[in-house]
Parts: C-alpha cells; sequence; structure tokens
C-alpha cells in the first residue's frame, strides 16, 4: 500500500483509538512507529509498553532524525494546523496522509465490513470481528474502541475480511471501499463540519454508493438507501421487533426478547431462517439492535448458527461502552462513552430498564463548544429525564470557546422534569468526592452514571473507588 522504500510510521495524534489501531498494526508488520500526542493516558501507556516510541511535547529534536524518504507522517483532524511539529514536518516536506486515506490504503487489499451511523458503530463492529474472529469465516479489526475480549483495538488473523467502523467525521468514510457495510442510523451531528443536517444525509447517501455487495441498515432508512445504493449492491433492513405490516418485514429482526435474572434472550430472524435463543453477553436492551446488525452480516459472510450463538454469548462488551464498574443492592455504577443527545438517551433507558425504581445520577461532560450549542435543547431534554444530574465543563477538543456557550448555559435550559433534586456544575478534581458525597445523602438505592466523550474516563477508577471503600 506504500512505497517500498517507507520503514517509517509517525503519528501525530497517536493516542486517539483509531490511529492507535493503525500504529499498531504497523509495528505488526515490523515498520518502526513512533508519535505524538498532547498527553498521556492508558491508551499511550499500552502503546509504549508495546516498543512504540510516544513524545507528549512539541520537541522537535523527535522528527528532525527522520528521513523524509522513508517516513510516512499519519494524521487526525484533531491535531491543530499550527501545532509545532506538525508544521515543521509540513514545512520540510514530509508525505502527510490522513489516517482515513491509510486506512482505506490498508482495507481495500481485503474485503472491508463496515458499520457506519451516527450511533452504535463502535459497539455493532466489535461485536461483528468477535463473531467472525471466533468463526470458522475469520476477520481483521481496526476498531473505534478496545475491545474487552481482546484487550486492543486491533485484531489480526489470516483471513481475507477486515472489520471496520466507517467514521464520518470530515468525511473520511468517503476513503473506504465497503464490501458490506452496516448503516445504523443518520442522526445530524458534526454540525461544525457539514454545516447542516441536509448536507450530513448527503454524505451518508455518497458513502452508501460505495457499498459493493449489500447494506444493512435500520429499517426506517432502507427505502431511502435503495435509491441510491449501487445498483450491484442488495439492500438489507433490520430491527428489533417484528413488523406487523408483511409489505415492510425487516430482512433480519431480533422478537420474542426475555429479560429475567439479568440476562436477555431473543430470537434472530434471517430472511431464511430463525436461530432461536440468542443470548447477550452483555444484557443491555441497545445491544438487541447492535447484535442484529452485527448477526446479519456475520450470517452474509457465512457464520453458523452456532457460532452466531456463541459470538454473541461470549461478547464481553468495549471498553466505555455501558461498562458496569459496581453492581450492589446500594449502588450501581456505569460509565458510557454517550456524547450525542440519542446516546444519552438510549444509556439511560437502559439504565431505567436494568435499575427500575432506583435513583439516577447522571454525570455529563459535554463535548464540543459546537455540539452543545447546536443540540443544548435535546441535552436539556434528555438530561431532565434523570433524577439528578452533574455536569463538568465542557470539554474543547479541537475548538476553540464559544461566548456563552457553558455548562452553566446548558444546565439553565434544564426543565427540572422528573422532580428532579439537583442540578450542580462540578470540576473533575472534584467529582469522585461529589458523586460519594451525593449518594450517602440519598436513602434509596441509587445509580450512577457517567457519560462523555472527553477526558471524563480519567475520573471513572476515582468514582469507582470512593463507591466500592464507602458504599459496599
Amino acid at each position: 500500500m506504500t512505497d517500498s522504500k517507507i520503514d517509517t510510521y509517525y503519528f501525530l495524534g497517536i493516542g486517539g483509538i483509531g490511529m492507535s489501531a493503525l500504529a499498531r498494526y504497523f509495528a505488526a508488520k515490523g515498520y518502526r512507529v513512533l508519535g505524538y500526542d498532547r498527553t498521556p493516558s492508558v491508551l499511550t501507556r499500552a502503546l509504549e509498553a508495546e516498543g512504540i516510541s510516544v513524545q507528549y511535547d512539541e520537541d522537535l529534536s523527535w522528527v528532525k532524525e527522520l528521513k523524509r524518504a522513508t517516513t510516512t507522517v499519519v494524521r487526525t483532524p484533531a491535531v491543530p494546523e499550527e501545532m509545532a511539529v506538525y508544521v515543521w514536518l509540513r514545512e520540510n516536506g514530509f508525505q502527510i496522509l490522513k489516517r482515513a486515506e491509510v486506512l482505506g490504503r490498508v482495507t481495500r487489499q481485503q474485503k472491508a465490513l463496515c458499520v457506519a451511523g451516527t450511533h452504535g458503530k463502535t459497539t455493532t463492529s466489535t461485536i461483528l470481528a468477535h463473531i467472525l474472529h471466533q468463526s470458522h469465516v475469520g476477520a481483521n479489526a481496526f476498531l473505534g474502541g478496545i475491545a474487552n475480549n481482546y484487550k486492543t483495538n486491533l485484531l489480526l488473523d489470516q483471513s481475507d475480511n477486515v472489520v471496520v467502523e466507517a467514521d464520518e467525521f470530515d468525511r473520511s468514510f468517503h476513503q473506504l471501499k465497503p464490501y458490506i457495510s452496516v448503516i445504523t442510523s443518520m442522526d445530524p451531528d458534526h454540525l461544525d463540519i457539514y454545516g447542516d443536517a441536509e448536507a450530513y444525509r448527503e454524505s451518508f447517501e455518497k458513502y452508501a454508493g460505495l457499498v459493493e455487495r449489500a447494506l444493512v441498515v435500520k429499517a426506517t432508512l432502507a427505502q431511502d438507501m435503495e435509491k441510491v445504493a449501487s445498483p450491484q449492491c442488495r439492500v438489507y433492513s433490520y430491527d428489533v421487533i417484528q413488523s406487523q405490516n408483511t409489505a415492510t418485514q425487516p430482512h433480519f429482526y431480533a422478537d420474542n426478547v426475555r429479560i429475567a435474572d439479568g440476562e436477555i434472550r431473543f430470537d434472530f430472524h434471517t430472511p431464511e431462517h430463525t436461530v432461536a435463543d440468542v443470548e447477550l453477553g452483555v444484557p443491555v436492551w441497545v445491544n438487541i439492535e447492535n447484535g442484529v446488525a452485527a448477526m446479519a452480516v456475520a450470517w452474509l459472510m457465512g457464520a453458523t448458527d452456532d457460532e452466531l450463538r456463541n459470538g454473541m454469548r461470549t461478547f464481553s462488551g468495549v471498553y466505555r461502552r455501558f461498562n458496569i464498574h459496581v453492581n450492589t443492592p446500594r449502588v450501581v455504577y456505569v460509565d458510557d462513552y454517550a456524547h450525542h443527545p440519542m446516546e444519552l438517551e438510549a444509556c439511560i433507558k437502559s439504565v431505567r430498564r436494568l435499575c427500575p425504581d432506583r435513583y439516577v445520577i447522571g454525570v455529563f461532560q459535554p463535548h464540543l463548544f459546537t455540539r452543545t450549542r447546536d443540540f443544548a435543547p435535546e441535552f436539556a431534554a434528555v438530561l431532565s429525564t434523570l433524577d439528578e444530574v452533574v455536569l463538568l465543563p465542557i470539554y474543547p477538543a479541537r475548538e476553540q470557546p464559544i461566548s456563552g456557550v457553558t455548562s452553566d448555559w446548558l444546565m439553565s435550559k434544564m426543565t427540572m422534569a422528573n422532580g428532579m433534586k439537583t442540578v450542580a456544575i462540578v470540576e473533575k478534581a472534584d467529582l469522585a468526592n461529589h458523586v460519594l458525597q451525593r449518594v450517602t445523602q440519598v436513602a434509596e438505592p441509587v445509580v450512577v452514571i457517567t457519560m462523555g466523550a472527553g477526558d471524563i474516563d480519567r475520573c471513572v477508577e476515582k468514582v469507582k473507588e470512593q463507591l466500592i471503600l464507602n458504599c459496599i
């Protein structure tokens, strides 16, 4: 995929989940791999333990020893244009490629099984990768999260299949050549990039037209996707509950859902037969839908009924996708990556289903000033369904502050629905103590949820530790 002279890859933003998977891939292929990230993290420390060098400052000595003729630089859009290392590499004529371009080149050598969508793509792609990896079909995978089964975001085997999370951010997924793809949803997001909902939708329609063999889409999207799919591509629909209208019956669906004793089981229907009694390894309602989409692709690739059942039963989840860290009669603690209003809603509803009649404290770190601004009414509405809300300051990521857009401003839009007793704004350093204080003050059993895509994950262990030490 690259010039045979290339022996080194330098990653700008190596600590990102997608970037780290590529870094691991090239390291596994025998290339010298190193890179930059702004701050140390669990992921960058793991890369270092694997022999990949990571710098955390803008010292140019790291890159000045690189040879232009034998080095490819890979960057993430999250790296600012004015960042000193990036400026030096650019001014000195290094080959600089976007992550999506490199991923596209790699995956074009195999059958790319891609999962796109505003929500659910990380969990769905990881379920798919796990099913295929443990089946006779096999699959490599570049994942958008750390698979709990494998403790990594990269799977390598000898198959010709590769599972890829197709990221719509800055239209990255247009670089891919999907053999089969899932589209889970197209709820507007990244409006700082796209401008409006129509442009966002058009980007997905262009992506759908790139799919070669089969497009598996949520039933509500199927009719529209049939209009934009390529002539050789078959469009399949999927859903959770069987439609009562046989004219609109989804091709793949789950029904006969049973929830009991902490387990979720259902029957999975294909266009040809039924796979009865599928058990979720991670018993969360939203994973029925994610699982149906993943099983649909695995079935199209030839996975057997037993392989589908075993893959779903043994799937142990994705880091920061509804991870349950504490589960006692007094307190349950769940951490989730949810950062879009629809994702927050799905997470909160899952908690309510699993833990009815508990007092729910939701901790949310808004991600991006633009997303907070664009979806403020929706965020306020879904957060108001909680019994209590704790807001962290907005995580800026790649953005500069927007005047008036703050967590205080978001808080002012909440309706205090559901008899919400408390809304507080807390700094990360104070979060664990604040959560402990509130849990101990509430007389009834409590669920704590931490949600967000910024650096709230760095608070998880402290919150967990405080709850275990003081509330069990």
